[in-house]
């Protein structure tokens, strides 16, 4: 869905379209309306990793979020400074953007992927490896 000012909470860093709040016992994230991205505030990716079922809010298929990690440079939805493309140091295969002022951007399954640390990850790290 286009964003309108009045209706979504925030424009969807990656896409442009509408995100809308969700919530999840005391975290509420934003979630695009078109590419199912998620932003979380700082802390609160964190907050979900911890919570049973946490990853519920990841609606968003892994193949469309792949299509979608493709774009390198987005702003802040908070602030519009350019966001930092980061890695998850537990699972280096996973990459998302961070403003260390606001908090991060996910592309629709990662999160999912992120809350799930499995032996699989660690070969998938070895396949995926760094990005250039």
């Amino acid at each position: 869905m286009e964003y309108i000012a009045d209706t979504h909470s925030m424009k969807c860093p990656k896409c442009a379209h509408g995100m809308e709040e969700v919530t999840y016992g005391q975290v509420t994230i934003d979630r695009c309306t078109n590419c199912a991205g998620l932003w979380f505030d700082t802390g609160e990716a964190e907050q979900l990793k911890n919570q049973w079922m946490g990853d519920a809010l990841d609606l968003g298929s892994p193949e469309e979020g792949k299509k979608w990690d493709a774009v390198e440079d987005i702003a802040c939805p908070r602030c519009g400074k350019d966001m930092e493309k980061t890695s998850d140091p537990e699972q280096p295969h996973i990459w998302y953007e961070v403003c260390n002022e606001h908090g991060m951007f996910m592309d629709a399954g990662e999160f999912t992927d992120y809350k799930h640390e499995t032996l699989a990850d660690w070969f998938r790290s070895l396949i995926k490896g760094s990005r250039h």
